[in-house]
C-alpha cells in the first residue's frame, strides 16, 4: 500500500518545565483508491480508442492497363459520363457523344441515375466519373456516395478528356459561372 508519512521528530519545539509536548499526528493518506482509479481510466480510454474505428469507403481501382485488347469495352448505349465541375455543378451526358452534354446539381443527379438506371440493361450500365480540377474533394466523395445510395455496381474514375473540359468550359462560360 502506498503512504505518505509526514510525522515525524521534534521539529522547533522548546523543550523545558512548563511547556507541554503537543502531540504529533502521523497524517496518512491511503492511495489504493487512486492507483483503482488511474487503472480504470486507463481502461475506459484504452477501450474507447478500439471501439471507434475510423469509417472508410471502399474504392476499387482498376490497375493500369496498357493494351487495348485488355481493356474493359462499354457499351455505348450503357455509358452515362458524370464530370463534376466549379461551384457544385455536374456535367452529365448518356453514350460516347460529349456535345450532348447537360447540366445538374448535386440535388437533381440522383434522379438522373436512377432513370438511366431504369432504362438500362442492369449488365450494360457503366457510370463513368469524370472529375474536372475545378471539382472539390467533397464533390467527389458525394458522387461516390450516390454510387452506393444508387446501387451502381459498374462506375469507374477517370480522367476528364480535353474535348470533354473545352465543353465543360463552354457551357460554363454561358451560363456565367467563373
Amino acid at each position: 500500500m502506498a503512504s505518505i508519512d509526514t510525522g515525524g521528530g521534534d521539529g522547533g519545539h522548546k523543550k523545558g518545565p512548563g511547556v507541554k509536548k503537543a502531540k504529533k499526528l502521523s497524517t496518512r493518506v491511503d492511495m489504493t483508491p487512486m492507483v483503482d482509479l488511474g487503472f480504470l481510466l486507463i481502461t475506459f480510454f484504452i477501450f474507447t480508442t478500439t471501439m471507434s474505428q475510423p469509417t472508410a469507403m471502399n474504392l476499387y481501382m482498376p490497375k493500369d492497363v496498357d493494351k487495348p485488347e485488355e481493356q474493359n469495352k462499354v457499351k455505348e448505349s450503357g455509358a452515362f459520363h458524370i464530370m463534376l465541375g466549379k461551384q457544385d455543378v455536374v456535367y452529365y451526358y448518356e453514350g460516347m457523344d460529349p456535345t450532348q452534354i447537360k447540366t445538374a446539381t448535386f440535388k437533381t443527379i440522383r434522379d438522373e441515375i436512377i432513370r438511366k438506371k431504369q432504362n438500362t440493361n442492369p449488365e450494360d450500365l457503366v457510370v463513368i466519373i469524370k472529375p474536372t480540377v475545378d471539382a472539390t474533394y467533397k464533390n467527389t466523395v458525394d458522387i461516390l456516395d450516390e454510387m452506393t445510395i444508387n446501387e451502381i455496381k459498374r462506375y469507374a474514375m477517370v480522367d476528364i478528356s480535353p474535348v470533354e473540359y473545352e465543353l465543360i468550359k463552354i457551357t460554363e462560360a454561358a451560363a456565367g459561372i467563373k
